[in-house]
């Protein structure tokens, strides 16, 4: 990006007093680099650092969670069913892996390759059909509200907080950094944001960090185009007076208002976002241009890729759980890039979500163990629900939580192995069901944090941090 005289940049106006216009001063409280001032509040503060580090037994240091937001289909990649039906077992061919006996779908070469190195997990289930319920199920390890209904609900503080918020209790970050990140959006449906995936009734700030590039609005996804890399641009150290002009402005400013416990909670999560912009270390983890053409090549040039080679880097310096919401755009939209594939399954999965996925899954799998990190980071592959093992007339397949694989890969996790198994054509488990709770306890035996160990609630009260999940023998 060139490089622009500050002066000339409406990014930092000139803070005259003479000339402190309505404008100016949005322009002065806005925040760098894609984050608003209101998506400030919900920074990730530093209150967990002060969390004494859980002894346990788990091998690994940090999680990155790929979602698969709109609900992969397991029939066409982790359980494929060629001796089924015509009306179930679709248009894949299968494929042999590194592994002998598991098969996948013909079009997850790289993933098959790699199978050494995965856990595949073919029995999990829960009860809602709605994206969102789906998603709060899988993201918090528990049933939502109104868990009969499929309607879409917004957070609250009466939630369940989502895995990041809670390891982000247990497991400090450098100072500086949140304890846990969400790439490159939030989950939305229909422009709304979705329940499960905050703090919850650990409170604001138990928040994950919602780390988005500065292109496109709050409630819809925008992908990027072959070549190009997301801008997740930190201001210079040039350009560090300005930013420091305008914080000594907003402190002149709000000292009137300073006195409310409302303004006290703004002042400080406002705070949080002005340290985390001016760290130096923050700056060079977000930083995408200290990697070589190489690894950007290797993850994809688009937003899926780049933001997995984004969660690599800030697990590296030391955050200890991010999740990437790995599709993009309006779900509504099927022309999009996401997993909802009600129609046209076949085609939206061959040319571009499997050959996307494949491409950016073995690249973190690759970067990862070349660089000694992959015993101690323990990456999961999850969202929604699986879909439908009957495929409807327009050549999609529908929601099913009913049975869907999830995938498990690094972290003391042995590989080569398939933990369940569904019934012949997918649609309910066979042998060893499991659920979300113990694909949460899993993660936190991984991440040696005891499945009873103790949180309060924003109001004191005792909450266990996984009390029904166990951890699936995966290791």
């Amino acid at each position: 990006m060139a490089n622009r005289d500050r002066r000339d940049s409406p990014i930092w106006p000139e803070c005259h007093p003479a000339d402190l216009s309505r404008r100016r001063l949005l322009q002065a409280g806005s925040v760098m680099w894609g984050l608003s001032l209101s998506q400030s509040l919900r920074l990730q503060t530093l209150a967990a650092a002060a969390q004494p580090q859980v002894p346990g037994s788990g091998q690994a240091k940090s999680c990155i969670v790929l979602f698969c937001w709109g609900g992969m289909s397991h029939l066409e990649s982790f359980d494929p069913k060629p001796e089924a039906p015509a009306e179930t077992r679709g248009e894949f061919e299968t494929i042999a892996t590194a592994t002998p006996g598991l098969r996948m779908s013909e079009h997850l070469p790289n993933t098959a390759r790699r199978s050494e190195h995965l856990a595949i997990v073919r029995s999990v289930h829960h009860l809602n059909t709605g994206h969102g319920k789906g998603m709060y199920w899988n993201l918090t390890g528990h049933p939502p509200p109104q868990p009969a209904s499929p309607v879409n609900l917004p957070p609250s503080r009466n939630d369940w907080p989502s895995l990041g918020a809670m390891v982000s209790q247990f497991r400090q970050a450098p100072p500086g950094f949140p304890a846990a990140i969400q790439l490159p959006y939030e989950v939305t449906n229909e422009h709304s944001l979705l329940a499960g995936q905050l703090g919850g009734w650990l409170g604001r700030q138990a928040d994950p960090m919602i780390a988005r590039p500065p292109c496109g609005t709050p409630f819809r996804g925008n992908k990027y185009d072959a070549g190009s890399v997301p801008p997740w641009e930190f201001p210079t150290q040039s350009d560090e007076r300005g930013i420091q002009n305008r914080h000594r402005l907003l402190q002149q400013l709000e000292r009137p208002f300073d006195r409310s416990i409302a303004a006290e909670s703004y002042n400080f999560y406002r705070q949080q976002a002005f340290d985390l912009l001016v760290s130096p270390e923050v700056r060079r983890a977000f930083d995408l241009r200290h990697e070589p053409e190489s690894i950007h090549h290797a993850y994809g040039d688009h937003l899926c890729g780049q933001s997995v080679l984004m969660a690599r880097r800030l697990i590296e310096a030391g955050v200890p759980i991010v999740t990437v919401m790995c599709a993009f755009d309006n779900l509504s939209d099927p022309r999009a890039e996401h997993w909802d594939t009600h129609s046209n399954n076949f085609n939206r999965l061959k040319h571009t979500m499997l050959p996307l996925f494949d491409r950016v899954f073995p690249a973190l799998l690759d970067d990862l163990e070349s660089r000694g990190q992959l015993d101690e980071t323990l990456v999961v592959v999850i969202g929604d629900f699986g879909r439908t093992p009957k495929i409807n007339g327009e050549v999609g397949r529908d929601h099913h939580p009913y049975c869907y694989s999830v995938v498990f890969a690094g972290g003391g996790i042995r590989g080569g192995q398939v933990y369940g198994a569904s019934d012949a054509i997918g649609a309910y488990p066979a042998r060893l069901p499991c659920a979300p709770h113990d694909l949460h306890a899993t993660v936190f035996h991984a991440l040696g944090i005891p499945l009873l160990s103790e949180l309060q609630d924003q109001f004191d009260r005792p909450r266990y941090l996984c009390d029904a999940g166990q951890p699936l023998p995966l290791f």
